[in-house]
């Protein structure tokens, strides 16, 4: 009986000692707190943190970071982007052709791909989708499909027809030459999603999303998590998570300490001011997302007094932007002058900020007619983003800032859906938001965020409700116009003019700081603000 029992005991110790040296594949997070525990399993789990939850996962119906991040890895696009830049590069279509005139586009089709229920992706599937987003009589039109109507000028828009050519092969035509085109059809917006799984959820869609990516959705509990698994059959490479955990963590120091616990695996929404921290952390890993954004302060220009350009004027040179960067970003970030990146082409860099003098704000709200100031809103945002890692405290800020010029700002917030809902009908007078570049080109920030056609209420981008019919035919001009170097012309010759009207306070570009685990591989984060996660891996 000794001897057994020695051998007993001598196995536990190999047990315990095995367990040790091999816990790579063995994380899972497995309950109902959501706490990450070891497991005697092969599983190999990301739990991924962020601040906020989806809005949806229809792609083609939402707008914001949170949504993107976990659509993109359920659904494939036609075309995409380079792992590491906006280059376009195949997705489902393999190959693509533009006519000499620019107004038919055919696209050769994978073979051999499937949808998540089983369906298969085709021609078929292709046109129904375009059909869906163009059709606003569609009978499964079911939303504000928003950058279908940013990127391609509302329902049909610029797209007239799509073409079933034969079983892979589908032909898009337009009413004129869209110079961005291939560049807007690799946006995570334009996902094709299965046919059948649409007519089948109808409205609810949205909560039950069917692509073909390399991750198939399991569950979604409100404010707490997303699940998605591994897509068994993925037509492109074999990803290398078994599972995908998405949590909501809306406090940027907690979600870190999650992090440094352990219990997540990798996190957005980092606090410039905690590089230092996960830097001296020998457990974690910093990674820096290329910067293609800006955070900026929209002025409502329907409303009074934000419809008198001097009051605008005046903001702009109300608000220390250098004491925000060196508050709030630890030098993560730099002041912003021009409603675009200077990291795109048709910067300009010509244009001078208006620089921050609170004497000259004030001399600018007398000659408007408000010597003593006034009362509005601020509207602030409720979680963090990548131009904003801490938007109520820049709020507070800011809300100093104006009180030194003699405006007396509340500031406002809401749930993140419902802010992005009120700010789309014009609900605010002074609005914090951002925007993350989505294809590498100018049009994206200047026709998206400040054109007339965008300043629809119930679905603006356009939340400063900026119209100048001057800038507007610039930018149309610019999406016609297949030269590079004059389209850049066009660009800069608008941002004179969005320059001197004043729609926004641009406020910064940020460097988006993240991070991950020590064991986390293969993350690579891309300018456009989320990535796929078919490449990560857990060592």
């Amino acid at each position: 009986m000794k001897k057994i029992a020695w051998i007993v005991v001598v196995m536990l110790v190999l047990s315990l000692v095995l367990a040790g040296c091999g816990t790579s594949e063995k994380s899972a997070v497995n309950n109902e707190s959501g706490d990450k525990q070891s497991e005697a399993s092969a599983e190999k789990v990301f739990v991924f943190g962020r601040g906020g939850d989806s809005v949806g996962l229809d792609p083609a119906n939402v707008t914001d970071g949170e949504s993107i991040y976990v659509t993109q890895q359920i659904y494939d696009t036609l075309v995409k982007y380079d792992k590491e830049s906006t280059k376009v590069v195949p997705g489902l279509a393999e190959e693509w052709e533009v006519s000499k005139d620019g107004l038919e586009w055919t696209f050769k089709l994978r073979k051999g791909v499937k949808f998540h229920d089983g369906t298969p992706f085709n021609a078929e599937a292709v046109k129904f989708n375009f059909d869906r987003w163009m059709d606003e009589n569609n009978p499964y039109h079911h939303g504000d499909f928003e950058y279908y109507m940013y990127m391609f000028g509302g329902f049909p828009g610029i797209i007239s027809s799509v073409e079933v050519v034969d079983e892979y092969t589908v032909k898009i035509a337009l009413e004129k030459p869209l110079a961005p085109f291939i560049q807007n059809l690799a946006m995570p917006a334009f996902a094709i999603a299965s046919p059948e799984a649409i007519k089948k959820y109808g409205e609810d869609y949205f909560k039950h999303p069917v692509g073909t990516g390399p991750f198939k959705f399991v569950e979604w509990k409100k404010d707490d998590r997303i699940v998605l698994v591994k897509n068994e059959e993925y037509w492109g490479p074999e990803p290398k998570l078994d599972k995908v955990i998405f949590r909501t963590i809306p406090d940027n120091t907690a979600r870190l300490m999650e992090l440094e616990a352990g219990t997540i695996d990798a996190m957005i929404g980092v606090n410039p001011d905690d590089a230092a921290r996960i830097k001296e952390n020998p457990d974690l890993q910093l990674l820096l997302r290329p910067s293609m954004n800006v955070g900026y302060l929209a002025m409502n220009t329907e409303k009074t007094p934000f419809d008198n350009v001097l009051v605008r004027r005046a903001i702009n040179h109300a608000i220390n932007k250098e004491a925000l960067i060196e508050a709030f970003y630890a030098g993560f970030a730099k002041p912003a002058k021009n409603p675009m990146p200077p990291s795109l082409w048709g910067y300009n860099d010509d244009i001078e900020d208006y620089e921050y003098d609170p004497a000259k704000a004030k001399a600018l709200l007398a000659e408007a007619g408000y010597p003593d100031g006034f009362e509005t809103t601020l509207w602030a945002m409720p979680v963090a983003r990548p131009y904003m890692p801490q938007p109520m405290e820049i709020a507070q800020a800011i809300q100093q800032d104006l009180a030194a010029v003699g405006i007396k700002a509340e500031i406002v917030t809401y749930d993140w859906a419902t802010y992005l809902e009120k700010g789309e009908k014009g609900e605010h007078d002074l609005y914090l938001l951002g925007w993350t570049g989505d294809n590498g080109d100018p049009d994206n920030f200047l026709y998206v965020l400040l054109d007339k056609n965008n300043a629809v209420k119930g679905a603006a981008s356009n939340v400063a409700f900026y119209k100048n019919d001057k800038v507007h035919d610039l930018l149309v001009e610019a999406q016609m116009e297949m030269d590079q170097s004059k389209r850049a012309e066009l660009y800069e010759e608008a941002q004179v003019y969005i320059h001197e009207d004043a729609p926004w306070v641009p406020l910064v570009h940020s460097t988006p700081v993240l991070a991950a685990r020590k064991n986390v591989t293969g993350w690579v984060p891309h300018a456009t603000g989320s990535e796929s996660f078919i490449d990560i891996d857990i060592q």
